[in-house]
């Protein structure tokens, strides 16, 4: 499975970004992970095959996670950016479920090589 970000970029506090994902195939799991420097990695937003989306409580009421199943194509708009948001974003992709097995999510995913985004104050 092939996983590729794009979208990334430099943007001041309150812009809005959007990233994109191409995943190579079908898997159940989808979701995008940051990870900035000297913390930990935090899952931001994941969704399944049923519809189901779930959200870090960081960025709930400012980020959309969708994806559009004909093109195993996955996005992730991001609204009303903070400093705090800036990261290296990865995209994963996985055959187990993001939502109830997360730590299994992110040790079997797939992932893509990182966008990074940059939030200024």
């Amino acid at each position: 499975v092939q996983v590729v970000e794009s979208g990334g970029g430099s943007v001041q506090a309150g812009g809005s970004l959007r990233l994109t994902c191409s995943v190579s195939e079908y898997t159940y799991s989808t979701g995008w992970v940051r990870q900035a420097p000297g913390k930990e990695r935090e899952e931001v937003a994941s969704t399944e095959a049923d519809g189901s989306t779930a959200y870090a409580d960081s960025v709930k009421g400012r980020f959309t996670i969708s994806k559009d199943n004909a093109r195993n194509t996955l996005y992730l708009q991001m609204n009303n950016l903070k400093p705090e948001d800036t990261a290296m974003y990865y995209c994963a992709a996985a055959r187990v479920s993001a939502i109830a097995t997360p730590e299994l999510f992110l040790a079997l995913a797939y992932w893509g090589q990182g966008t990074q985004v940059t939030v200024s104050s």
